[in-house]
């Protein structure tokens, strides 16, 4: 087992969540993950990682699965121009590999935002360290256990 996937099992099981590690296989888009999960593809919850042009941090977008980040509202909630965030930042940010960053289990606090669309689901989908593994769990549970402020930056 991956070091991330067992920070992501370690993150669930210290919040008293009890969920399943559910391997996908193939699942590059949210469409293929919501099809092998079972769940709408709005379940999903993808992980977008922008970087911040003045703070050089990594910010963390966490969107419904049919839904794209606005380059424009997002830059005005971060207070800042947001660019693209290469594979080093993410993985020295969040300790995941792009692909399968997980919602939780970061090596390092990141500033996050949610998109309000996950919590309409009584249950969201969400990558858990690697490209080929997701979790269930209470959408409920994600704004506390991210620290995610939910607002609108979505198209």
């Amino acid at each position: 087992m991956s070091k991330s996937l067992k920070r992501v099992k370690r993150a669930l099981e210290d919040a008293g969540i009890a969920t399943e590690v559910k391997e996908l296989g193939l699942a590059r888009t949210a469409a293929q993950a919501a099809e092998a999960a079972g769940c709408h593809l709005d379940q999903i919850a993808k992980s977008i990682i922008f970087r911040g042009e003045d703070s050089g941090e990594a910010i963390l977008f966490l969107t419904a699965g049919g839904n794209k980040v606005c380059a424009e509202k997002a830059s005005a909630l971060a207070g800042e121009a947001l660019g693209k965030a290469d594979a080093a930042l993410i993985r020295a940010q969040t300790g995941f590999a792009i692909g399968g960053v997980s919602p939780i289990g970061h090596l390092n606090p990141i500033r996050a935002f949610l998109d309000p669309r996950l919590l309409e689901f009584p249950t969201i989908w969400a990558a858990a360290g690697t490209p080929n593994h997701v979790f269930e769990m209470k959408s409920t549970d994600l704004p506390p256990m991210t620290g995610a402020q939910a607002a609108d930056f979505v198209e």
